[in-house]
């Protein structure tokens, strides 16, 4: 996939940097790790620090000294995340700040305009996101606002233009919850449209996940071979990996810094929890496969004493590993799709993340 700040081989997982910032981690280890793109926010950056502040800096990019791609969720998640928060109308949402209650206006131009100032490579259109377990009508309801909203947001690309001399992409989303016919008649409609790519939104919201596997595989089939192929918020490493196999280029999630704040570290044989006491004096790398800096220099027992002591040290290090966990994940997925053995490699990875400890 090609952007105006670099190249980014896919499949690929985005680190989420919600405000600009992949919590605990720096830019320079981010770079190190391998991560060419990250996720922002437009919702939050809006309220925080607000668009004229980023403007004034020369967009994302150069206010928060990141020099490879970004790209920018609508806010769309936040229509269902905030739902006690917000109105929603065919013209728009109306959000209730959950910093100071005071009310915004998101509408389909007016998110391009502030990813026009926030200077992504990559845009979303504004969509409605929709908790599984609703009736259908709910549902297509939904989804046929999200395809008004996609044409509204290809009509406001040229009434707001780039602003810092790159071009940007826009992505359409895929709605329809759980029913085939719903996610047919929204991608029918989304690729008659001239996005650069597609997302497939509305899934990882509590639906089982075969559930979540049988519509990703579903929709990914339907959509265009030369366009990305994005699934939002998936997800664990399993659901990345077996969602590859169906066809998907992009993934994003806060798995894998949430859980590392908490003590959880993924490794080539399967999560650990850092802080259970039978690491108080184990001398071995959280993961004797990994050569990041924290398996390199420090041991699961000197981890579990920073959790314990409350060092901040601690959540740094964890984070730093399970980013560059799943990076390089991503990194042996292309191989093996390359070498034209991805079912066999992801077969004795999954067996072998799911040994014991």
């Amino acid at each position: 996939m090609k952007t105006a700040h670099g190249d980014v081989p896919t499949p690929v997982f985005m680190p989420v940097g919600t405000q600009g910032a992949v919590k605990a981690l720096e830019q320079r280890e981010l770079t190190q790790a391998g991560a060419r793109i990250i996720l922002s926010n437009t919702y939050h950056l809006y309220l925080r620090p607000g668009d004229d502040i980023v403007h004034s800096a020369g967009g994302l990019h150069s206010f928060i000294s990141w020099d490879r791609a970004i790209l920018t969720d609508s806010g769309g998640f936040q229509v269902f995340s905030l739902s006690d928060l917000r109105d929603i109308s065919d013209h728009g949402v109306v959000f209730r700040s959950h910093l100071d209650g005071t009310s915004h206006t998101f509408t389909p131009e007016n998110v391009i305009r502030m990813q026009r100032v926030i200077g992504s490579d990559i845009m979303m259109q504004l969509d409605e996101c929709i908790a599984s377990n609703v009736d259908i009508r709910d549902v297509a309801s939904a989804m046929r606002r999200t395809v008004t909203w996609a044409e509204r947001s290809i009509t406001a690309l040229e009434e707001y233009k780039p602003l810092y001399g790159f071009d940007q992409m826009l992505f359409g989303i895929v709605q329809g919850g759980v029913y085939e016919e719903l996610r047919h008649e929204c991608v029918e409609k989304l690729i008659a449209m001239p996005f650069d790519g597609f997302a497939i939104g509305g899934l990882a919201v509590g639906e089982p996940i075969d559930e979540m596997y049988g519509i990703t595989g579903y929709t990914a089939q339907m959509l265009p071979e030369d366009k990305p192929r994005y699934l939002m918020g998936v997800g664990a490493p399993e659901n990345i990996l077996r969602a590859i196999a169906l066809g998907i280029d992009m993934f994003d999630c806060v798995l894998p810094t949430r859980n590392a704040r908490n003590g959880m570290v993924f490794t080539s044989i399967g999560a650990i929890n850092i802080r259970n006491a039978k690491h108080k004096t184990d001398r071995q790398p959280v993961d004797t496969l990994c050569d990041c800096y924290t398996c390199s220099t420090f041991s699961r027992s000197y981890l579990r004493h920073l959790f314990m002591a409350k060092e901040i040290l601690g959540l740094q290090l964890t984070t730093l590993h399970n980013i560059t966990f799943y990076l390089r994940l991503m990194r042996e997925a292309r191989e093996a799709i390359q070498n034209d053995c991805y079912e066999e490699w992801m077969t004795e990875k999954l067996k072998r993340m799911n040994e014991s400890h």
